[in-house]
């Protein structure tokens, strides 16, 4: 994927509003988020974070997985979370302490910190949603140290989620749900990616099984997870249709017990900051 079919997809995608949040909405991820919470511990430990380390959490969230990096950096390291949102931050305030802060910003401007201030950055579950992935790579490569490691997590383009597949028998192509707004990329476009931006990476994908108890819950979490994107261009009689197409729809995922069981798949990279 060459610069400018780059500049063009991110042209072309659709919208991704940041005004559709809310404290319940936020709260709401913060129960249901354990599950990006699971996968990036892994992604944490592969980055190899230790004590008296400085770490940049992108797209922090409600700060579940930054408190848990200040835990590991210790008094003597540091950690900041950013996030576009500011009722996630006002959430992740809740964990705020020494060792840990969190700002309202984002990916594409890292202009609040200077050049190489820190060992780590990573984005978990946050890469798939940034349209200008270019350029946050930029910044990300501008303020990290020499040999400093880039982390990341993200949907598999070239293997989409279940919940993906389920949402999409549900509505078809309508912009009812999260993935028509999912700036998703390739493991093969995120190397060349991260290789255009100075960074060297090995990347990896790996498979996560999630249980639902049922459709309520699946829509509450895609909802929370979207930052209230996800069927937003439905009003309350579609939505309520669009529920029992999804329910229908969710047969095919229900084990014996009725629990639906749903896959995903995401793309592990680690890089690293080559000399120059």
């Amino acid at each position: 994927m060459t610069t400018s079919t780059a500049s063009r997809e991110i042209s072309a995608a659709p919208h991704v509003s940041l005004t559709l949040d809310s404290l319940d909405l936020a709260e709401t991820y913060d129960l249901l988020g354990t599950r990006q919470y699971e996968h990036g511990k892994i992604l944490v430990r592969e980055l190899r974070v230790r004590r008296g380390q400085h770490v940049l959490d992108v797209g922090c969230g409600t700060a579940l997985l930054t408190k848990h990096v200040a835990d590991l950096v210790g008094p003597t390291g540091r950690v900041v979370g950013i996030d576009p949102l500011p009722p996630r931050i006002e959430v992740a305030r809740r964990r705020a302490r020494d060792n840990l802060t969190v700002q309202v910003g984002r990916a594409e401007d890292l202009s609040a910190f200077a050049d190489e201030t820190f060992d780590v950055i990573f984005y978990n579950s946050v890469f798939h949603w940034l349209p200008d992935k270019p350029l946050a790579l930029r910044e990300a490569h501008r303020v990290l140290k020499k040999g400093g490691r880039l982390g990341i997590s993200t949907a598999a383009k070239e293997q989409p989620h279940d919940s993906d597949n389920l949402l999409k028998l549900a509505f078809g192509e309508r912009d009812a749900s999260k993935h028509h707004i999912l700036h998703k990329v390739t493991s093969s476009e995120l190397a060349l990616l991260l290789g255009r931006t100075g960074f060297s990476s090995r990347l990896i994908i790996r498979t996560f099984t999630d249980q639902f108890s049922g459709v309520d819950e699946i829509i509450a979490f895609n909802v929370a997870s979207s930052f209230g994107n996800a069927f937003s261009a439905l009003n309350a009689e579609q939505k309520a249709r669009a529920r029992e197409t999804l329910d229908a729809a969710a047969a095919k995922y229900r084990n014996p017990d009725g629990v639906i069981v749903l896959r995903r798949h995401l793309i592990f990279a680690v890089a690293e900051k080559r000399p120059q």
